[in-house]
């Protein structure tokens, strides 16, 4: 029998407010093993994790049973304090008092009554632990980023900067992400390529850094510290090494009727291609679904004026096989699609355009080369409409319920840009709400309104109807003043809601990592670990953990640098012990663990076993711990009832289920 020390936490009010602490000691000392039991008002405080440590010197303790928050929250607090006192922490016990009892209780002997339950429960459960080792595991000393956008490139720098390599692996022809196809930025309205190009330059340049672009992680296995990652390398058509990007294969192309994914189709580019002027690798890609030479075999106009013999019509996919001891997702965001917002006329009238395709024409590359133009005749506008939210906070089911977070401010941007270069257009905003919580980001929403006469109208546009005469018709409401609108507009300028890039649901599955019902990808704790993945050795960085501005997504990916930093740093892992265990005389050899099992973790082998005195061969199964993320779904799988768990065996778990029903 053990010898279990009991510890209640008050969590100031949290806890005590709805469940009587002194009554759960008192019932705790009933229960059997248990030598020792007392109430604190912080338990994970210091003071109160010396309470612990007296408690297991003077009572020769075996065992802990805290009954406090999540073990989420504090789990490893309690046991590195029992490690410190001389335990094993595997023989601590979490009993959940608050989320699963104070906090959805009110009366205070229903949540007395739970309280007392769970405590019983956790006590069951550690009179039948055993002390548990955790093993070890290499640290593979390389960073993989995938994506390469602003935030993989500066995960990729920070973390290159601390003496690691690192590939960064980006599915487009170049690094620059979204960032690369804005034009300016807000608050400060600076030069967006001026900022991104030098960053794209120094990825590039840095000894330690390695690009893979028009690539794609096709496989990934392995667990933190070892992953084994492929790479698949798509066929430029191009060699890299010949290339001197004097761009004559472009010029000459004879196809250019494919739209510019850069440009966000608003002209049309040759089939054989550099994304924008600045791009890294400067190499040009063949579009081989467009190319006249791929589809007909009868061109080849590009290798013949390419002096440099760069053309290489043979090139092939390859795959390409590294290890890395740590993975950064930063794989960024797009616009979601308007197809089913027919009442802002997005596919009717090509005056209508999205936020993204307005950073196209008031850039100096875009499609006008910077000029402020209606996209149907060229004509320059005098009247323009923005509305906000289209697809954001939406409820009718079309689109995101979330806030996109940034539209308020690129749409004030936008709006100034325009008011100060063109002081005869009038540019009119329909919003329901302007958020702007960010350093000085108020301060630049009031100027729009106070210095460059922006003109906001709270209230939504239910339709914008084009005209015979090219005008657009925007019909809205004024809600400040209880009115119908019914205005004429040149241009409409829709802020979309962004989401998540439509890879990502792929890779997710890949590094069985978490999403959240809007694909984007969750963090393991929304406070204190905002960005590791619940899986081991993968972090986040930038809009795939959820809408944020460019500062947040660098100030993020600095910090998803620094854990990939620290996770490199090491020799050694040190690996979870809570993992299956077969019992070879049960195991009949029929897969069916290792058919469920996520993580690969289980394989089988040909083995003698010794089953009471009779010697035989057997193909049993055979679990890696350092893979094997204690998840349980082999344990309730198997047939035969082989497959336990350490730390939560079938035994505990029913000891805990027969306390709580006693």
């Amino acid at each position: 029998m053990q010898r279990i020390g009991v510890f209640v936490c008050h969590c100031g009010s949290n806890i005590a407010a709805t469940v009587d602490v002194e009554k759960v000691v008192e019932y705790a000392k009933l229960e059997p093993g248990v030598v020792h039991a007392e109430d604190y008002q912080y338990m994970c405080s210091e003071a109160g994790q010396m309470k612990i440590a007296e408690a297991v010197k003077d009572k020769n303790l075996t065992g802990i049973v805290v009954c406090s928050c999540s073990p989420r929250m504090h789990e490893t607090t309690f046991r590195n304090a029992a490690k410190r006192a001389g335990i094993n922490p595997y023989m601590v016990e979490i009993a959940n008092i608050r989320e699963h009892c104070s906090w959805i209780h009110k009366d205070i002997e229903e949540g007395t009554e739970k309280a007392v339950i769970l405590a019983r429960a956790a006590i069951a459960k550690v009179n039948l632990n055993a002390p548990l080792e955790p093993g070890e595991s290499r640290v593979t000393k390389r960073a993989l980023v995938i994506g390469g956008g602003i935030a993989g490139i500066q995960t990729a720098l920070d973390i290159a900067d601390a003496g690691y390599e690192v590939d960064i692996v980006e599915k487009t022809p170049s690094i620059g992400g979204r960032m690369s196809q804005l034009d300016k930025t807000f608050p400060t309205l600076d030069c967006s390529a001026c900022i991104l190009t030098p960053k794209m330059v120094e990825a590039a340049a840095h000894e330690k850094i390695n690009i893979y672009t028009y690539s794609e992680v096709d496989k990934v296995s392995g667990f933190v510290g070892d992953f084994t990652v492929d790479i698949k390398k798509k066929a430029r058509s191009v060699d890299m090494d010949k290339c001197t990007g004097c761009g004559v294969c472009s010029e000459k192309c004879p196809m250019k009727k494919t739209p510019s994914e850069f440009n966000r189709g608003l002209e049309n580019r040759s089939a054989i291609y550099t994304p924008f002027a600045q791009a890294i690798p400067n190499v040009p890609v063949i579009d081989r679904e467009n190319c006249i030479m791929f589809k007909t075999g009868k061109c080849g106009v590009c290798s013949k004026v390419c002096q440099a013999g760069a053309i290489d019509y043979e090139q092939q996919d390859e795959i390409i096989t590294e290890n890395y001891g740590a993975i950064v997702v930063a794989t960024g965001f797009d616009t979601i699609k308007l197809d089913d917002f027919d009442e802002y006329a997005y596919n009717q009238s090509k005056d209508v355009i999205t936020s993204l395709e307005l950073e196209r024409v008031m850039n100096a590359a875009g499609p006008t080369k910077g000029h402020l133009e209606r996209l149907s005749d060229g004509k320059a506008p005098k009247e323009i409409v923005f509305i906000q939210c289209v697809g954001s906070r939406d409820v009718t089911c079309r689109g995101k319920e979330y806030c996109s977070k940034i539209c308020c401010m690129y749409t004030a941007k936008h709006a100034m840009l325009i008011r100060d270069k063109y002081p005869d257009v009038n540019v009119t905003v329909f919003y329901i709400d302007v958020r702007t919580p960010g350093k000085n980001f108020d301060e630049f929403y009031r100027r729009a309104v106070e210095e460059y006469q922006v003109n906001y109208i709270k209230g939504q546009v239910g339709k914008v109807m084009p005209q015979a005469d090219g005008k657009l018709l925007v019909q809205g409401v004024d809600l400040l003043d209880n009115r119908q609108i019914l205005k004429e507009a040149d241009m409409v300028v829709l802020a979309t809601a962004i989401e998540p890039e439509a890879g990502v649901r792929k890779i997710a599955t890949m590094l069985t990592a978490s999403i959240d019902t809007n694909d984007f990808l969750t963090e393991a704790h929304p406070k204190l670990r905002p960005v590791e993945s619940p899986t081991a050795g993968v972090f986040l960085s930038g809009v795939c953990q959820g809408p944020k501005d460019i500062p947040e997504t660098v100030a993020q990916a600095g910090a998803a640098a620094v854990k990939a930093i620290g996770l490199l740093a090491k020799d050694k892992l040190m690996t979870n012990p809570c993992t299956a265990k077969a019992d070879e005389l049960l195991c009949n050899g029929c897969s069916t663990c290792a058919n469920v099992c996520p993580y690969g973790a289980i394989t089988y082998e040909e083995k003698e076993i010794n089953d009471h005195g009779i010697r035989e061969n057997r193909r049993v199964a055979a679990v890696n711990t350092a893979l094997c993320q204690g998840c349980g779904a082999c344990t309730v799988t198997c047939p035969s009832g082989a497959m336990d768990l350490q730390g939560f065996s079938n035994r505990q778990i029913l000891a805990e289920v027969d306390a709580i029903c006693r």
